[in-house]
């Protein structure tokens, strides 16, 4: 049971929390991760078993119970905003390959946005959360797009 719940929380930050899994890939900790997270749910495995839970049940359960943290994903909330609120980049960002990747670091770029605000599954939906993590959002496309012109502009005058 405890193979097939790695193999599901290992599905699900590669879908919802690729930062996490990047971190913890950079640093060789992920295999521990897995087992350390799906270890804590061990207690409540036993207790589900005991009430003569249906296997699929246990699974579930403790599989929604060892997510609970990493939920709302803020990969998911930042890749909503860029596809609804900057089209363009977004396409840019989809063809050329790098969406994840930047995705991950406008992650970084607003996580104290979020932790300021608190970002929980309660208030993802708050308006003000959105305004703010958007204009974070907008403040590092257009970061990049300065740096991406001021690039190019050195790459054409080293030609000349």
């Amino acid at each position: 049971m405890k193979e097939v719940l790695i193999g599901k929380l290992l599905e699900y930050i590669r879908d919802n929390n690729p930062d996490i899994l990047f971190a913890l890939e950079a640093e060789d900790k992920l295999r521990v991760w897995l087992y350390d997270k799906v270890s804590t749910a061990g207690p409540l495995i036993k207790q589900l078993k005991n009430g003569s839970q249906p296997e699929y049940i246990i699974v579930e359960t403790c599989f929604e119970e060892i997510t609970k943290e990493l939920r709302p994903s803020r990969y998911n909330y930042i890749l909503n905003i860029l596809e609804t609120e900057f089209e363009t980049d977004y396409k840019l960002l989809f063809q050329s390959g790098l969406l994840q990747h930047e995705v991950v670091n406008m992650i970084n770029y607003c996580n104290s946005t979020f932790d300021d605000l608190r970002f929980a599954e309660e208030n993802e939906d708050n308006q003000f959360i959105r305004y703010a993590i958007t204009g974070a959002v907008s403040e590092y496309v257009e970061s990049n797009r300065v740096n991406e012109n001021v690039s190019n502009e050195l790459q054409q005058s080293a030609e000349t």
